[in-house]
């Protein structure tokens, strides 16, 4: 899906009646607040208006330090190889992978679905928290995500679906649902709270009513280590060689702490190169405010060097490619370079 269709999607989501459009944002819910820059009384907001804006989506991201502390091997076993073949095609852990304790910790507290069907595969994955998350699974031209919220949030989201139409039962591996279709190739589900969590899936691509009932009927639900081993692997890499990655050619502020990044937790490339060079612009904003506050003329140089260079590391470059951050990141750090920074950034680039 892309970044347009991610926005739109969660427009209309917040507001069920504007099924064809952006809508009005003073509508949409926390899903979209958190997806996009969405403080109104930033300057100039760099963000508000971008559509295809992916930023940081949740603050309080459980740490799964050290995921792996033994990398998934390749080893891993499919237990099917061709569809319609009978045979379970969930990947299941290797032998002797271990994986932390704050990552089977987090996989516990979240709802661990699995499409349970040779060729679906897992591209995109955020959140991790014991409350809220987003893991989207494709298949050719097909999408099926899954976002997960607080029980709390339950009875609000399904009165806006009432919205759209009624209703029918579903099951997904035991677990009551109820199905919304938008249209005949645009389907959502919401499970019932279940240990304090609710599910809802929506789907994006040429789907069939037929073709969504087969894949709700193959959806399991699976132990932590089972959920965590069908991730893909880079999801899972450990947090320090992930990063030793992502910070190749990019300048490090006095004081960075590359140990602190472990509780970026386990999120796709994009998100996770979002959090990294997040913590590296707040740091050297907060090394030039530093040193021009107490006349560290070197100081001051070295943090806009580092800012204005911001435009040439490879991170940024990638994923200037597959969405906005880059772009709001490149015109705050312009703006420090050029002497001025505006009290928006802290919120604009997620620093703490």
């Amino acid at each position: 899906m892309s970044g347009d269709e991610r926005v739109d999607r969660l427009v209309r989501d917040a507001d069920p009646g504007a099924l064809d459009g952006v809508g009005d944002l003073a509508g949409v819910k926390r899903t979209l607040l958190e997806e996009i820059v969405s403080e109104s009384g930033v300057e100039g907001g760099a963000g508000i208006a971008r559509r295809r804006l992916r930023v940081r989506r949740f603050a309080g991201v459980v740490t799964a330090a050290a995921v792996l502390m033994s990398v998934v091997p390749a080893s891993m076993v499919l237990r099917g190889q061709a569809e319609g073949g009978g045979v379970s095609p969930i990947v299941t852990p290797a032998e002797g992978v271990v994986f932390s304790p704050l990552a089977l910790a987090a996989a516990e507290r979240n709802p661990r679905l699995l499409i349970d069907r040779s060729g679906w595969r897992v591209t995109d994955l955020s959140g991790f928290t014991e409350e809220l998350g987003m893991i989207r699974f494709r298949r050719g031209e097909r999408e099926l995500e899954m976002n997960w919220y607080p029980a709390s949030g339950y009875a609000g989201r399904y009165a806006d679906r009432l919205l759209v139409n009624r209703p029918k039962s579903v099951r997904i591996d035991g677990w009551p649902g109820d199905l919304f279709e938008y249209s005949g190739s645009d389907f959502a589900v919401l499970t019932r709270p279940r240990e304090d969590v609710f599910v809802e899936m929506r789907t994006s691509g040429d789907w069939s009513r037929k073709e969504f009932a087969r894949v709700l009927a193959d959806i399991v639900r699976v132990d932590a280590r089972t959920w965590l081993a069908a991730l893909p692997a880079e999801m899972v890499m450990p947090v320090g060689e992930r990063a030793a990655k992502v910070l190749v050619d990019v300048p490090l502020p006095p004081g960075f702490d590359v140990a602190a990044l472990e509780d970026i937790g386990v999120s796709d490339s994009y998100q996770f190169g979002v959090d990294v060079t997040s913590r590296v612009g707040c740091g050297w904003i907060a090394e030039w405010q530093r040193a021009r506050s107490s006349g560290d003329e070197a100081g001051v140089r070295r943090a806009t060097e580092a800012l204005r260079g911001s435009h040439g590391w490879r991170v940024l470059r990638d994923l200037d490619r597959a969405g906005d951050w880059s772009e709001v990141f490149w015109e705050y750090a312009d703006e420090v370079a050029a002497g001025t920074v505006r009290a928006g950034y802290v919120q604009a680039l997620g620093c703490r």
